[in-house]
Protein backbone atom coordinates (compact mmCIF):
# COMPACT_ATOMS: atom_id res chain seq x y z
CA UNK A 1 0.00 0.00 0.00
CA UNK A 2 1.34 3.42 -0.91
CA UNK A 3 2.16 6.04 1.72
CA UNK A 4 -0.05 9.10 2.09
CA UNK A 5 1.34 12.63 2.03
CA UNK A 6 -0.67 15.72 2.97
CA UNK A 7 0.45 18.92 1.24
CA UNK A 8 -0.52 21.96 3.35
CA UNK A 9 0.29 25.07 1.30
CA UNK A 10 -1.74 28.07 0.18
CA UNK A 11 0.24 28.73 -3.03
CA UNK A 12 -1.65 27.00 -5.91
CA UNK A 13 1.41 26.68 -8.18
CA UNK A 14 3.40 24.92 -5.47
CA UNK A 15 0.50 22.62 -4.60
CA UNK A 16 0.00 21.62 -8.25
CA UNK A 17 3.69 20.89 -8.83
CA UNK A 18 4.12 19.02 -5.53
CA UNK A 19 0.98 17.01 -6.10
CA UNK A 20 2.21 15.96 -9.56
CA UNK A 21 5.72 15.19 -8.29
CA UNK A 22 4.49 13.06 -5.38
CA UNK A 23 1.89 11.16 -7.41
CA UNK A 24 4.57 10.36 -10.00
CA UNK A 25 6.71 9.01 -7.14
CA UNK A 26 3.86 6.69 -6.11
CA UNK A 27 2.43 8.51 -3.11
CA UNK A 28 -1.25 9.04 -2.36
CA UNK A 29 -1.69 12.82 -2.04
CA UNK A 30 -4.07 14.90 0.06
CA UNK A 31 -4.18 18.71 -0.15
CA UNK A 32 -5.06 21.45 2.35
CA UNK A 33 -4.94 25.17 1.57
CA UNK A 34 -4.81 26.51 5.13
CA UNK A 35 -3.86 25.35 8.60
CA UNK A 36 -7.39 24.62 9.78
CA UNK A 37 -8.09 22.59 6.64
CA UNK A 38 -4.85 20.66 7.25
CA UNK A 39 -5.94 19.66 10.77
CA UNK A 40 -9.37 18.62 9.49
CA UNK A 41 -7.77 16.50 6.75
CA UNK A 42 -5.48 14.86 9.33
CA UNK A 43 -8.47 14.04 11.55
CA UNK A 44 -10.38 12.52 8.60
CA UNK A 45 -7.49 10.48 7.21
CA UNK A 46 -4.18 10.67 9.08
CA UNK A 47 -1.38 10.80 6.50
CA UNK A 48 2.03 9.18 6.92
CA UNK A 49 3.73 12.53 6.30
CA UNK A 50 2.70 16.20 6.24
CA UNK A 51 4.48 18.72 3.99
CA UNK A 52 3.74 21.89 5.91
CA UNK A 53 4.19 25.51 4.88
CA UNK A 54 4.76 27.94 7.77
CA UNK A 55 2.79 30.87 6.34
CA UNK A 56 -0.74 29.50 6.09
CA UNK A 57 -4.08 31.28 6.48
CA UNK A 58 -6.19 30.63 9.63
CA UNK A 59 -3.54 28.56 11.48
CA UNK A 60 0.20 28.82 10.87
CA UNK A 61 2.30 25.77 10.02
CA UNK A 62 3.96 26.15 13.42
CA UNK A 63 0.52 25.90 15.11
CA UNK A 64 -0.43 22.87 13.01
CA UNK A 65 2.87 21.14 13.83
CA UNK A 66 2.34 21.80 17.54
CA UNK A 67 -1.21 20.39 17.43
CA UNK A 68 0.02 17.26 15.59
CA UNK A 69 2.64 16.68 18.29
CA UNK A 70 0.12 17.25 21.10
CA UNK A 71 -2.10 14.42 19.83
CA UNK A 72 -0.88 10.97 21.03
CA UNK A 73 -2.61 9.27 18.08
CA UNK A 74 -0.46 11.24 15.61
CA UNK A 75 2.97 10.61 17.15
CA UNK A 76 3.97 8.36 14.23
CA UNK A 77 3.21 11.10 11.68
CA UNK A 78 6.27 12.64 10.02
CA UNK A 79 6.25 16.43 9.58
CA UNK A 80 8.42 18.21 7.02
CA UNK A 81 8.27 22.00 7.10
CA UNK A 82 8.55 23.32 3.52
CA UNK A 83 8.71 27.09 3.59
CA UNK A 84 10.31 30.33 2.48
CA UNK A 85 10.89 31.15 6.16
CA UNK A 86 14.55 30.14 6.34
CA UNK A 87 16.05 32.20 9.14
CA UNK A 88 17.84 30.24 11.84
CA UNK A 89 15.24 31.24 14.46
CA UNK A 90 12.39 29.89 12.31
CA UNK A 91 14.20 26.64 11.56
CA UNK A 92 14.92 26.18 15.28
CA UNK A 93 11.29 26.90 16.16
CA UNK A 94 9.98 24.39 13.60
CA UNK A 95 12.28 21.64 14.84
CA UNK A 96 11.57 22.51 18.49
CA UNK A 97 7.83 22.16 17.82
CA UNK A 98 8.42 18.64 16.54
CA UNK A 99 9.07 18.90 12.80
CA UNK A 100 11.19 15.99 11.59
CA UNK A 101 12.83 18.09 8.87
CA UNK A 102 12.88 21.69 7.64
CA UNK A 103 13.34 22.50 3.95
CA UNK A 104 13.46 26.06 2.64
CA UNK A 105 12.01 27.30 -0.66
CA UNK A 106 13.20 27.33 -3.34
CA UNK A 107 13.99 23.64 -3.05
CA UNK A 108 15.36 20.86 -5.22
CA UNK A 109 12.67 18.32 -6.14
CA UNK A 110 15.25 15.51 -5.89
CA UNK A 111 16.24 16.66 -2.40
CA UNK A 112 12.59 16.88 -1.37
CA UNK A 113 11.80 13.38 -2.64
CA UNK A 114 14.92 12.03 -0.93
CA UNK A 115 13.90 13.67 2.36
CA UNK A 116 10.33 12.33 2.11
CA UNK A 117 11.67 8.84 1.33
CA UNK A 118 14.08 9.03 4.26
CA UNK A 119 11.37 10.24 6.65
CA UNK A 120 8.94 7.50 5.60
CA UNK A 121 11.65 4.83 5.91
CA UNK A 122 12.08 5.71 9.61
CA UNK A 123 8.80 4.09 10.68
Amino acid sequence: MSKTVLIADDEPNIVISLEFLLEQAGYQVLVAHDGQEALEAIQRQPPDLVLLDVMLPRLSGFDVCQKIRENPDWQHMRVVMLTAKGREVEISKGLALGANAYITKPFSTQELLAQIGAQLAVE
